[in-house]
């Protein structure tokens, strides 16, 4: 499935088109889709993703109800975000991520736990939140472990830029938040630069934020703390 390239096949406008140039913050991987993943891309996929277009996405209509939403930037395999998403069913998460597998992993775990709060872009992130999320409609945004780039002739591809945030901060309502999460320490302090130089924004705390309850631990990052290695959450406000 992860090589589809007709036009006519099912699911294509959900796939991101790798044509544009413009510097990003990933790299598309074909990745190899198990049994699983591919049956979820195609029982749920019609569902619960929706196809990238460049205009507004009406929340209440691709919900089919009316609850604050909040928007996760890059969920990998999906983990993270089912659980969120299964401790708070009174609010709405919408899902970016670029990486088919991962797509169909989440999808799989939708069906599995009978999730019904939460919808997949395939897409960009940047495309998505400039042409499909109005100015001021989210209540919260969610970039746990994005990749840290970690050559330094690589950071400009990092995602938290200042132009970015600004972006980010103009589709979050007045009182809404920005919760970021790294595992890498100057990407960490670069983050913290950068939301913190933003005047639509405000920190929650003197610097990193614990974590808060709903973001759970991975086993990735439980083996590195473990290990002694740090992870750095910051949560930023909306004025």
């Amino acid at each position: 499935m992860s090589d589809r390239s007709s036009a006519d096949q099912p699911g294509k406008a959900l796939f991101y088109d790798p044509t544009d140039r413009r510097i990003r913050s990933f790299v598309t991987r074909a990745g190899r889709l198990s049994t699983g993943q591919a049956r979820a891309l195609e029982e749920f996929g019609p569902a619960f993703c929706i196809p990238y277009a460049k205009e507004i996405l009406n929340f209440d209509s691709a919900f089919g109800r009316s609850a604050p939403t909040i928007l996760e930037i890059g969920f990998g395999m999906g983990g993270t975000t089912a659980e969120i998403a299964s401790g708070m069913p009174d609010r709405n998460f919408i899902g970016v991520e670029v990486h088919t597998p991962g797509v169909g992993s989440l999808l799989k775990l939708i069906g599995e736990q009978g999730l019904t709060n939460l919808r997949l872009i395939q897409h960009d992130a940047v495309e998505v939140i400039t042409h499909m999320i109005a100015p001021e409609s989210l209540a919260g945004v969610h970039i746990f472990f994005p990749d840290p780039w970690h050559k330094a002739r690589h950071n400009k591809r990092r995602l938290i830029q200042p132009a970015f945030v600004n972006l980010l901060a103009s589709r979050i309502a007045s009182g809404g938040y920005i919760h970021c999460a790294t595992d890498w320490e100057d990407y960490a302090q670069q983050m913290l630069e950068v939301l913190s130089s933003e005047p639509a924004l405000r920190n929650t705390a003197d610097g990193y934020a614990p974590r808060p309850d709903y973001r759970p631990v991975t086993k990735f990052e439980n083996r590195g703390l473990k290990l002694g290695h740090g992870v750095w959450d910051l949560v930023f406000i909306k004025r």
